[in-house]
């Protein structure tokens, strides 16, 4: 994981409306915005809270989140509800693109309680018109970026659209465009979960300062090995838990396994049935794979599942730092990933997995291959050092740490009763 330091004072350069003339208001609190409550979001406002920098989470549901007192979270039910119906009653691209036309309406409700001097917390195109007000008025903005660089995101996911012949973006391109605009008008810091991310912020303008790195945390007390021996009459078996699509790899995963089955015929793949438009025609092509399909499940469910397998596979071609494979790792499971997941920073190839590039289905056979040796040696794979990494008091220090480090030391200082 790339080691990004960040500077008091740290500014923008190259992006239009840029404020390196304005020093750092410390006297603001924090406001984190987000139409749809996540863990990292939760996170986020949980340590701002419990730190007194906390005004106000906004989110777009009828409940909060419990590590954030009630008179400090703002909601906006039927934004949720809106976005339940159209992922209820709409394929997946036009139910995602329905919800991100809700975006306006939620930046609206957001900047309506914005006070001069608040710092504000969201992510690509959820916020622009708050993010604006809050630049102009003595605040700094972060973008939590669960993605790479939106150009990256669009650039890569288009070109992979046009090898499968797709009707569909990448995206819904409202979003795209909101996102773009967001960036470009100016983001004070980039809130990074991995190298790959702060890579492609790199690439495109940013500099180093800016850049707070920011690892998602994971619930540990859920994901964790089984405490039951691997059964010696199971075959070899892959996973992956996540949504299926063109974005994750899902074709690449697809042949990988179906040429690892010319050499282990016996071996089992199992999958989610949460299916993106873009790859189901792809799918129809793999029917005869000895595919398990379970639905999307809840936390406790999905680590029991986790650890009926013995490979996590999962070759995106974008992400930020993908969950499944986080938790996949804390069930002591080995994992081939390419080195665009974010993820491929907690892996260690020979060790608990194998790096892979994007679009290779033989390199992907042999991943897994290289990891059911490892399986089959009887070695356990050991978690204890990813825990420190991903628990969520390490999240809570060093964002604390972070803030620090570009300028809250006083207002920290001054939470914690300090002279």
């Amino acid at each position: 994981m790339s080691d990004a330091r960040c500077y008091k004072d740290a500014t923008p350069t190259g992006f239009p409306g840029g404020d390196s003339g304005k020093g750092l208001n410390t006297s603001g609190k924090f406001v984190v915005a987000v139409p749809q409550r996540t863990n990292y979001y939760n996170a986020y406002a949980e340590t701002l809270a419990e730190s007194g920098l906390l005004r106000f989470y906004a989110l777009g549901t009828r409940r909060g989140h419990a590590g954030v007192p009630a008179e400090l979270t703002r909601l906006k039910p039927v934004i949720g509800l809106l976005s339940y119906a159209a992922d209820r009653t709409l394929g997946t691209f036009a139910g995602e693109s329905l919800r991100f036309r809700l975006l306006p309406w939620f930046d609206r409700w957001v900047r309506k309680q914005l006070q001069p001097g608040d710092h504000i917390i969201s992510s690509f195109g959820y916020a622009n018109g708050s993010f604006e007000y809050a630049r102009k008025n003595g605040g700094k903005t972060f973008v939590e970026a669960g993605n790479s660089h939106i150009e990256n995101f669009w650039s890569i996911l288009s070109e992979e659209q046009r090898r499968w012949k797709s009707k569909y973006p990448p995206v819904s391109r409202f979003w795209y465009e909101r996102s773009r605009a967001m960036l470009s008008e100016g983001v004070d810091y980039v809130l990074s979960p991995s190298s790959y991310v702060t890579n492609s912020f790199l690439e495109r303008g940013f500099r180093q300062e800016q850049i707070i790195k920011s690892v998602f945390p994971l619930d540990l007390s859920v994901f964790r090995p089984s405490a039951q021996p691997r059964p010696k009459d199971r075959p070899l078996t892959v996973i992956n838990t996540g949504t299926l699509s063109l974005r994750k790899g899902t074709p690449y995963l697809l042949e990988g396994f179906r040429l690892l089955c010319e050499r282990h015929p016996g071996s089992r793949l199992l999958l989610t049935e949460v299916i993106r438009d873009d790859v189901e025609p792809v799918l129809v092509r793999y029917r005869d794979l000895p595919i398990e399909w379970a639905p999307s499940l809840p936390p406790d469910k999905l680590a029991e599942r986790l650890q009926t397998a013995d490979v996590f596979v999962l070759p995106s071609l974008e992400e930020g730092l993908v969950r499944t494979a986080m938790e996949a790792m804390a069930c002591g499971l080995q994992v081939v990933l390419t080195p665009n997941t974010g993820a491929s920073d907690f892996v260690t190839p020979g060790v608990n997995g194998e790096i892979v590039p994007i679009r290779e289905p033989k390199a992907i056979a042999n991943g897994i291959l290289k990891c059911w040796e490892r399986v089959l040696s009887g070695r356990r794979m050991e978690v204890a050092d990813l825990k420190p990494r991903v628990s969520l008091d390490t999240f809570k220090t060093n964002f604390l740490r972070n803030l620090e480090r570009i300028g809250f030391s006083a207002q920290l200082a001054d939470q914690r009763g300090m002279p």
